[in-house]
């Protein structure tokens, strides 16, 4: 096995770290944690100097590169030390030119270009549907021609700041039982539309909402993707959508380390340097190891994405066994620079409280038990039958 990277990658390494040197200071990344999002300049130039095309289909102007590269792409931008919205706003536009018409395309790729981010944002959840998607009752019912959208979408990643919304409906019937589910694009300006700020403790720099539709109308032409089909198209990314978490938490978590290394290599306490006690190196040890097992846990899922092997369990696993491992590493880079780490002068409490919300956000950890779990026992299973299946998962 081969656990470099490519040349390729490491220009591209290299490039995001001088971009993120540029552009991404702490200063910049601490208003945009202060101001509810990232400086629209700063969003611009990641597209600008073709940073944010990476994964994109060439056809657009994209440039297109394995799930393993965009996993680096992504654990360096983060590594500049918050949780930058770029890496969400690339996963709406992979939704769109997976899902979209032609023309539905062209106009997310032209707004993207000019702004600098997506024209919209993904509207799943509800108050009363979190990983129970089965449960959610906002609902698309056909009048006239049109379509009326009616319901309540909660934890909506970036929604004070964005133009539109992919927003996902149950078709006319919001019974538990019924499974047919479409995506639709709404403006965020269209009529019956309200958005409420929700404030959370961490990721402030990709706001929360409740958005509210009130017999919002829109056309038939709005529909993204395949009528009744929503929630397959979901499922379809989201084990891509789960790598991209932790890729984005894996950069965070390796800029807390980077500082607790640096604080502990000059720190000094009764009389002597307190990278020689054996319990700071203890901290040190283990918090390399979390980093460690995260990272060849996702760029090995991404491998197997690349070569057509099944990660659903993968992917929950990694969530299941990063997010909390991550968080740690965080907390332990907090412990190592004691009070300091405590106030906002420095940003390893930032990056802890980033990270503990993505124990939550993208499904629950305990929610990536239930769905792995049940893979692990299916694969086993096979094995029982087959002595050489293990060999191919």
């Amino acid at each position: 096995m081969d656990f470099s990277y490519s040349l390729q990658q490491l220009e591209i390494k290299r490039g995001i770290r001088e971009w993120g040197k540029k552009h991404l200071t702490e200063e910049a990344i601490a208003a945009g944690y202060k101001n509810r999002g990232i400086a629209p300049e700063i969003a611009k130039a990641w597209v600008d100097d073709g940073w944010g095309m990476y994964g994109l289909p060439e056809e657009y102007g994209g440039k297109p590169v394995d799930h393993q590269t965009m996993a680096m792409i992504i654990e360096e931008l983060n590594h500049c030390g918050g949780n930058i919205p770029m890496a969400p706003n690339l996963l709406i536009m992979f939704d769109m030119v997976e899902f979209g018409t032609p023309e539905q395309i062209q106009y997310a790729v032209d707004y993207y270009k000019e702004n600098g981010y997506p024209p919209y944002c993904l509207a799943i959840s509800e108050p009363e549907a979190g990983s129970a998607n089965q449960y959610m009752t906002t609902t698309a019912t056909k009048k006239d021609g049109k379509i009326h959208i009616n319901g309540t979408k909660t934890w909506v990643t970036s929604g004070e700041n964005s133009d539109g919304f992919i927003v996902v409906c149950k078709n006319e019937d919001p019974s538990p039982e019924n499974k047919q589910m479409s995506m639709y694009l709404v403006p965020a300006n269209a009529k019956g539309v309200t958005i409420e700020p929700l404030n959370k403790i961490g990721m402030q720099i990709m706001p929360f909402s409740k958005v509210i539709f009130d017999d919002v109308v829109v056309d038939e032409s709005a529909l993204l993707g395949i009528e009744g089909k929503g929630f397959l198209q979901l499922m379809k990314n989201f084990e891509w959508e789960r790598c991209v978490l932790l890729a984005e938490l894996l950069g965070e978590a390796q800029a807390a380390m980077d500082d607790a290394c640096a604080w502990t290599n000059e720190r000094q306490q009764f009389g002597k340097g307190i990278k020689t006690f054996q319990l700071v190196q203890e901290h040190i040890v283990e918090m390399q190891i979390e980093l460690t097992n995260t990272r060849n846990f996702l760029y090995r899922t991404c491998w197997k994405m690349d070569n057509g092997i099944p990660v659903n369990n993968d992917a929950a696993m990694l969530k299941r066994y990063g997010a909390p491992a991550l968080t740690d590493c965080c907390s332990r880079a907090l412990q190592l620079m004691g009070g300091l780490g405590f106030t906002d002068e420095t940003r390893v409490s930032r990056l802890m409280l980033d990270c503990r919300g993505f124990q939550i956000g993208g499904g629950t950890v305990e929610i990536m038990v239930h769905i792995s779990g049940r893979g692990i026992l299916k694969e086993y299973a096979k094995a029982a039958e087959d002595p050489d299946y293990l060999w191919t998962i």
